[in-house]
């Protein structure tokens, strides 16, 4: 994998790049939609690719070896031929889905313990199985194995966790070296940065995870419960300390504010359920602001959905008819406005590169947060 950077804005660290695998190009900054169980909820791949124009898609490492399972995974020739798509794929170690899960899992030296929400039957992540796991899903991009530190840790907790990821990274990237992708491309991996919200352990983490030199760095355990300032805070912090020539890879994060944040602080990927989950409950984000389909305010509202956007759902339904289609309870409505919502993040990170391209990111940046975090 190879990342020219190819502009940057002279008043922020807003930087806009080129990362190449060997399943395409991926113009950076960039939203990745997250399809966790092989699938972008409610949207067709056709309109990924030719609306959307999803240059990257997610998958779940925890999801996918339960469900369809690693078996059914190898024989099919890995997650893109099972699936369908052409284009690059990164997949999550499973890491954070286990922390979530965490009445019913153990940490411990060796790896994580947990049992399926699916049928109750127990599993183990170690550093070295989930190498082999993600080799065989046959993402572009792979997750280290880590432990999510919630955002709420006292100091004491966050060290340990420290500790453990530091371990795990250091097991899973021996693996990485000594096996091969199984189907004839090539893949990655990226180091995730932990440390919680504490300055020096978000340093000790960076030192550790540059030492194995890859292609990009992850920095995770953020949205996950600390205040957003301190979220914007340990991006600032973490950002310049890593190699200017990798991406640098912001997970689970976030609102469309928050993804114009990070990018001023110089993260160069993003990925979120938001836009569909949001979407799924009625939940629209426009350049106008954010709309709740379901308030009889749009009941004859016959206009546009975002009339200063390039969402295709944008120009062929009108507000009124979406907010007929959820209070009617019909499923097309979570589908228009899951992609919606989706165009509407790549349409975010598409004029943020122009912007960071054209030299005047910084000036656009906030006046966009302004418009697009008012509630309409």
């Amino acid at each position: 994998m190879k990342f020219t950077k190819t502009a940057a804005d002279p008043r922020s660290a807003a930087r806009a790049g080129v990362l190449e695998t060997d399943h395409g190009q991926i113009h950076t900054p960039i939203f990745m939609p997250v399809g966790t169980v092989g699938s972008v909820k409610g949207v067709h791949h056709r309109d990924l690719r030719e609306d959307i124009r999803a240059e990257i898609i997610l998958g779940n490492t925890y999801h996918l070896y339960l469900r369809p399972g690693l078996d059914t995974l190898r024989a099919a020739g890995g997650l893109h031929k099972f699936e369908s798509w052409e284009r690059p794929i990164l997949t999550d170690s499973g890491g954070f889905q286990v922390f979530s899960l965490s009445p019913i899992r153990k940490l411990t030296a060796e790896g994580c313990t947990f049992r399926s929400h699916i049928d109750g039957s127990r599993h183990t992540f170690t550093p070295e199985n989930n190498v082999d796991t993600q080799r065989i899903i046959g993402a572009d991009i792979m997750m280290a194995l880590d432990e999510c530190c919630p955002g709420d840790a006292d100091h004491a907790y966050a060290r340990k966790s420290l500790d453990l990821t530091k371990s795990w990274l250091e097991r899973y990237a021996k693996r990485f070296r000594e096996t091969e992708p199984l189907y004839g491309y090539n893949q990655c991996f990226f180091p995730i940065v932990q440390g919680c919200v504490y300055p020096d352990l978000r340093r000790e983490a960076v030192d550790h995870a540059v030492q194995f030199d890859a292609d990009g760095y992850a920095i995770g355990g953020l949205a996950v419960g600390e205040p957003t300032e301190k979220m914007y805070e340990m991006l600032e912090l973490v950002c310049p300390l890593l190699p200017d020539d990798r991406p640098r890879y912001l997970m689970g994060v976030g609102t469309p504010a928050n993804i114009l944040e990070g990018i001023a602080r110089g993260v160069d990927m993003f990925d979120c359920v938001m836009p569909t989950r949001n979407g799924r409950n009625g939940m629209l984000f426009t350049w106008q602001g954010i709309m709740n389909m379901r308030n009889a305010k749009w009941a004859q509202d016959f206009s546009e959905i975002d009339p200063d956007g390039t969402s295709f759902v944008d120009h062929t339904y009108s507000r009124a008819y979406l907010h007929h289609l959820f209070v009617a309870g019909e499923m097309f409505a979570a589908m228009l406005a899951s992609q919606h919502n989706l165009a509407f993040y790549l349409d975010v990170v598409r004029q943020a590169r122009a912007h960071i391209e054209a030299g005047d990111f910084a000036a656009w940046k906030e006046d966009a947060v302004e418009r697009i975090t008012r509630r309409i």
